[in-house]
């Protein structure tokens, strides 16, 4: 009868690509990399390293560095949405709801290992826009996506008399939506998470008198 040992040695490893080649895995891991240094200050050969995967095995999955940029915006707008659309759903009064969307979006921009990365799309896609036409549309698409949110929810707060009747819903909208961009850049800047706190509650304030 065999030895334990030498069974152990004849045992076949289980087959599969290791956990860094998994697709979800691999792209948050080069928009990370594209967070840390933008789109031209990233390279395939950062993009490798970040993953673990070599250039081969990353065209072979994503293509190549312009498109795996665009997967990673894409995704990067998915999850901002996901947050954003919890924090307006979640009741409460339109002062309280803004706060819980500016705070789902600082916890996105506080998500860094080492240091605040901001917003992604301020971040990285918004120096490439004009030079590349896709990009620019990804970023303003998104833009539009979250100045309708923000619309919608003041329609109702003004339906509901929490703000006056003659408030503009789409003028307090472009406001909201700079407010987060303003919180964004900060972040990025070196602003705590405490600082912007109180930014957003002081045009919360502006926004609701």
């Amino acid at each position: 009868m065999p030895s334990r040992t030498k069974l152990a040695k004849t045992e076949k490893r289980p087959r599969g690509r290791p956990r860094a080649y998994e697709p979800e895995t691999a792209l948050r891991q080069a928009a990370e990399a594209f967070w840390k240094t933008g789109y031209s200050g990233t390279s395939l050969d950062d993009i490798s390293a970040a993953t673990g995967m070599n250039r081969p095995s990353l065209r072979a999955a994503f293509g190549d560095k312009h498109d795996i940029y665009v997967m990673a915006l894409t995704h990067y707008w998915e999850r901002k949405f996901e947050a954003m659309h919890k924090a307006f759903a979640s009741g409460g009064t339109l002062a309280e709801t803004l706060m819980k969307v500016y705070e789902a979006a600082l916890a996105i921009y506080f998500s860094g290992d080492e240091q605040a990365l901001g917003c992604f799309v301020v971040g990285t896609a918004i120096t490439e826009a004009p030079f590349d036409e896709q990009i620019q549309t990804l970023a303003a698409d998104g833009f539009r996506k979250l100045d309708a949110d923000f619309e919608a929810r003041f329609k109702l707060a003004r339906t509901r008399g929490e703000v006056g009747a003659d408030a503009d819903p789409k003028a307090l909208a472009l406001l909201a939506s700079a407010t987060m961009h303003s919180l964004a850049v900060r972040a990025r800047a070196g602003s705590s998470r405490t600082e912007l706190k109180k930014l957003a509650q002081k045009a919360i304030a502006v926004m609701c008198g």
